[in-house]
């Protein structure tokens, strides 16, 4: 009997040859819910997952057979890692595959609100030509803070270098890191100051459970531009409705949300999601920023590595 792998998330044909070459069997279920998992895990070897399951206590003790759990991209808070590994499963994940389509979505998100893009090409397409009331604003000399510097931050800050910008970088485990043009802060006081743009890439942690919120904001001197591509509950949705009715926020750049997807968003949460998304100066997207073909491909071929590395 071969081995069984359940496929939770969309891969690249290569990690399915690879795992096919390994003897395994793909059970593909692509729909599964936390509920319907319980019963399907019992005899399944890896599970390949991303967002869809929730791989907690209750989950891992169901799948008894349960040697690897493989990571479609980063946010291992979708799994219980220390519990997986006291049972003696190994966690993968694949952070580095998707990092630069991450940082090229922030940036690409950045120019079309900056330079009004979205709002312009929606109104020319309505027969509307307004070019003074579409006048944006460039970034150059502008300081943009990064709160993380993994994969994704660092992807972030190398598309920034030919900008002529200011990179201000916080990350609380990488404070005496040196990188060309990058200025490593030991706390947020810079940032602060300083930021007009600000940029989250950190993984959702009991400490960045709404890192951003009203006492964050508040600490700002100057109106600054959000930028969110990591974990939605990163930012408090409510310090996002009152930054931008108070002009706090000048600016929301949003491909994750507190709660998702709009369909199971709470009827409060929904309610500020609906306001936001009505806004000129809100660029938002359904959590795509690391959603490309090239990002399936090498997140798989790094899952699939690490498989065959420890298998």
């Amino acid at each position: 009997m071969k081995r069984k792998v359940l496929q939770a998330a969309p891969i690249h044909p290569l990690l399915k040859e690879g795992l096919l070459g390994m003897g395994y069997e793909l059970v593909v279920a692509l729909d599964i819910s936390q509920r319907s998992a319980t019963a399907r895990l019992s005899d399944v070897e890896g599970i390949i997952t991303s967002t869809r399951l929730l791989l907690n206590k209750e989950l891992i003790d169901a799948a008894s057979s349960l040697k690897w759990i493989g990571r479609m991209g980063s946010g291992m808070e979708v799994i219980d890692v220390e519990y997986a590994e006291r049972k003696g499963i190994a966690c993968f994940s694949s952070p580095d595959g998707n990092a630069n389509a991450v940082g090229e979505h922030a940036l690409g998100m950045l120019l079309a609100l900056t330079r009004k893009i979205v709002v312009s090409n929606i109104e020319l397409k309505n027969q509307e030509w307004l070019r003074e009331e579409n006048r944006g604003m460039e970034l150059e000399g502008k300081t943009i803070g990064i709160i993380g510097y993994g994969h994704t931050g660092k992807a972030f800050a190398k598309k920034l270098r030919g900008f002529d910008v200011d990179i201000l970088v916080y990350d609380k485990y990488k404070q005496d890191a040196t990188d060309e043009d990058i200025d490593f802060c030991e706390d947020l006081q810079r940032i602060y100051e300083q930021a007009d743009i600000l940029s989250f890439h950190v993984p959702l942690r009991y400490d960045t459970l709404h890192y951003f919120n009203k006492e964050m904001l508040s600490r700002f001197q100057k109106p600054i531009i959000l930028i969110n591509t990591s974990r939605g509950n990163v930012v408090e949705i409510q310090a996002l409705r009152e930054g931008l009715q108070t002009g706090k926020l000048k600016g929301v750049c949003l491909d994750v949300f507190d709660e998702e997807p709009l369909e199971k968003m709470s009827p409060d949460v929904r309610e500020i999601f609906m306001h936001i998304a009505t806004l000129p100066n809100a660029v938002l997207t359904p959590h795509i920023a690391g959603y490309t073909q090239e990002a399936l491909y090498k997140m798989s071929k790094i899952l699939l590595e690490r498989i065959v590395t420890y298998v």
